[in-house]
């Protein structure tokens, strides 16, 4: 009897240790980072943005093409950022910083999903009135029932009828009107929970599936960021898949649609993508 109690006892210890393996973070330092400069798109939802006379760009659209295929030059946006601080395009004020880059890295083990964001905040924004969050750092993954959502990332969740768009009903959240996001956010706010949401007909920052967690902190003037969400939670991720994905980082206080944003890019799990995930 003591010899079963003693090897039940070291079989335990063994699973309890192959479990904290298994959630281990990845080691960093050996995950290739993807560059990805997210910029401040002012008021130009999707209805813009898929509007001839409004956007040149939505003829691509129509033939198949992604925003990032344009507008991302080898990892240097080509965009028209006068436009998007001019009063047409941004009638409230631009932040002083239009563009910046980030660090984007990605690992998976058999459960999870590991993403990394790596940025310097600008100061600057043109409406700070999070009081409560310096910074928050977002990424929305899109199922593939989302219309354009390979080409478009998030954007397709951008609506001119959104809160904070001019004019708009401030109790419109972002939405898509097919398929779902996974939405992932942290905030700097001490003690604040990670965002495990989704947007489908509307947004939702609680309630998701992916069982999301996130850790962030501060050195110097570099924010780093770490989320972690389930392969088989929410928008089903798995070995050998590809998936659209976005990035948003409000910084200096910034709110509602004042946020640096990404193109649409794929992350490929064990599988081609802009960014690629190491397996572990």
């Amino acid at each position: 009897m003591k010899r079963k109690i003693a090897s039940l006892a070291v079989l335990g210890a063994v699973l309890a240790l192959g479990s904290q393996a298994a959630l281990a973070a990845p080691d960093w330092s050996k995950v290739p980072k993807k560059e990805i400069h997210v910029f401040h798109p002012g008021v130009t939802p999707i209805e813009w943005a898929t509007k001839k006379a409004e956007h040149s760009g939505s003829a691509g659209l129509k033939k198949g093409e992604t925003c990032a295929g344009c507008h991302d030059e080898k990892g240097q946006l080509s965009l028209d950022f006068k436009r998007l601080a001019s009063k047409d395009l941004e009638p409230k004020g631009a932040p002083k910083t239009m563009t910046f880059p980030v660090n984007v890295q990605a690992a998976y083990d058999a459960s999870n999903l590991y993403v990394r964001l790596t940025f310097k905040a600008p100061a600057g924004a043109a409406d700070p009135s999070d009081k409560d969050n310096d910074v928050k750092a977002t990424m929305l993954i899109a199922n593939d029932k989302v219309p354009q959502g390979e080409q478009v990332g998030c954007w397709a969740t951008c609506h001119n009828d959104a809160r904070t768009m001019p004019g708009a009903d401030d109790k419109k959240t972002k939405y898509v009107k097919d398929g779902a996001y996974d939405l992932m956010q942290w905030r700097s706010a001490k003690g604040a929970k990670a965002a495990d949401g989704t947007v489908t007909d509307k947004r939702a920052m609680e309630g998701g599936k992916a069982g999301v967690t996130a850790e962030g902190s501060k050195a110097g003037d570099t924010y780093t960021v770490t989320f972690t969400r389930k392969l088989a939670g929410g928008v089903a991720l798995a070995e050998g898949k590809a998936v659209p994905f976005g990035i948003a980082i409000h910084a200096d206080h910034a709110s509602g649609r004042f946020h640096h944003i990404s193109f649409g890019y794929k992350l490929g799990i064990g599988a081609d993508g802009d960014v690629k995930a190491t397996k572990l």
